[in-house]
């Protein structure tokens, strides 16, 4: 990676909220194939050689060494396509695309279950499955899919508040941080529906994910307030502060460490999660109902769970895989960002974005539309 020119991280390319797709999948609703999958093929399978890895992931997500040394040790080649936001992954999936591994959010990967859309991966089938579901046990039943019947988490991460210390000084660990007088005109929020939604939730001490419309009215107020502040709406948190554009950016935690790679000088930036509460979330690794390889794709997932797979990862991409004995290689990773880490208590905390009905979702597009347009 080019100091110079740093790259777009995987989270700049985000852009959530897609309206009428968003409201049609709620609660699982627009995943349903054409006709009902057989009973065999949503049942688990080996993990096996069973042809070449058909990937789809955000770009950029994976050490390439990684996928080098998979390619290597089983014969097998990794083809490789990408989407930029969830709703462009169903979008492949509804097309009738098929991929071996997909990679979706918390949310998402219910919506998925919901509709029959995942194969059912058997833990006991992963050599190193333990790693994961015999520490992090919050990952043992997950809201999102119970059991884990269907996903193994991939990532974890938080979003906060980035900022330039050198600027602005220390900040007093708020949402209302976002509101300080010197960074006036270069503030920046996610370019992000639930994100932007869920943090004047928080400052308001309101439900993230809430799509009542008394809440909503109230959040958007208060929203309005920030308005004349911005400077826009950017998922590129990593460029914006480390060129200046922003003084404080709501920043998604990964993005922050990726950020140390880029900075001649850690410590004129910071990185805060607000004491109101902190959105919390997960990719997953899973699989289609309609894979061609799934026996590849669980060799994949067991692959990239192996220690010094982990780690490499880690360093690569900035966001924590939450596997047992990968967490110092993460600490020393954001050492000067300590917030970016996510504990067992984060997850436990119900911070993840929830699916609403499609009347709770289309109020959420509603009211960001309206913050969207001042």
């Amino acid at each position: 990676m080019s100091p110079e020119v740093p790259p777009p991280t995987r989270r700049a390319l985000l852009r959530a909220g897609a309206g009428g797709l968003l409201a049609a999948a709620a609660g699982g609703c627009g995943f349903m194939p054409a006709q009902k999958p057989d009973a065999d093929r949503l049942a688990p399978v080996d993990a096996r050689v069973d042809g070449d890895l058909v990937y789809f992931n955000w770009a950029d997500f994976v050490d390439p060494s990684v996928f080098k040394g998979f390619e290597k040790e089983y014969g097998v080649k990794v083809i490789q396509s990408n989407f930029d936001s969830m709703e462009g992954m169903v979008a492949k999936l509804n097309a009738g695309n098929r991929y071996d591994i997909i990679f979706p959010t918390a949310k998402w990967a219910q919506r998925l279950v919901r509709g029959g859309r995942l194969r059912r991966i058997d833990h006991s089938r992963l050599a190193h499955s333990r790693a994961i579901f015999g520490t992090y046990d919050y990952f043992a039943d997950p809201w999102y899919d119970p059991g884990s019947a269907h996903t193994v988490p991939f990532t974890a991460y938080k979003t906060g508040i980035g900022w330039r210390r050198d600027r602005i000084g220390d900040l007093t660990d708020s949402w209302r941080d976002l509101w300080n007088d010197r960074a006036k005109g270069k503030v920046f929020l996610l370019d992000d529906r639930d994100e932007v939604l869920g943090m004047g939730a928080l400052a308001l001490g309101l439900d993230v994910s809430t799509g009542d419309t008394g809440d909503l009215d109230r959040i958007t107020s208060l929203l309005g307030t920030l308005r004349p502040r911005l400077r826009g709406f950017s998922s590129d948190s990593y460029n914006n502060l480390l060129n200046g554009n922003a003084l404080i950016q709501q920043a998604w935690s990964g993005d922050m460490a990726a950020m140390l790679y880029q900075a001649k000088d850690p410590s004129v930036f910071g990185f805060e999660a607000p004491k109101e509460g902190t959105p919390i979330n997960t990719d997953c690794y899973a699989i289609p109902w309609n894979a061609p390889h799934p026996g590849t794709a669980m060799l994949f997932i067991d692959y990239m769970l192996r220690p010094e797979n982990v780690k490499k990862n880690i360093e690569y991409i900035g966001y924590p895989m939450p596997v047992a004995g990968s967490e110092k290689t993460y600490a020393d990773l954001v050492e000067p960002f300590p917030e970016c880490m996510v504990t067992q208590d984060d997850l436990k905390a119900g911070l993840f974005f929830r699916n609403g009905g499609r009347a709770a979702e289309d109020a959420r597009d509603t009211a960001w539309t309206h913050v969207k347009a001042g």
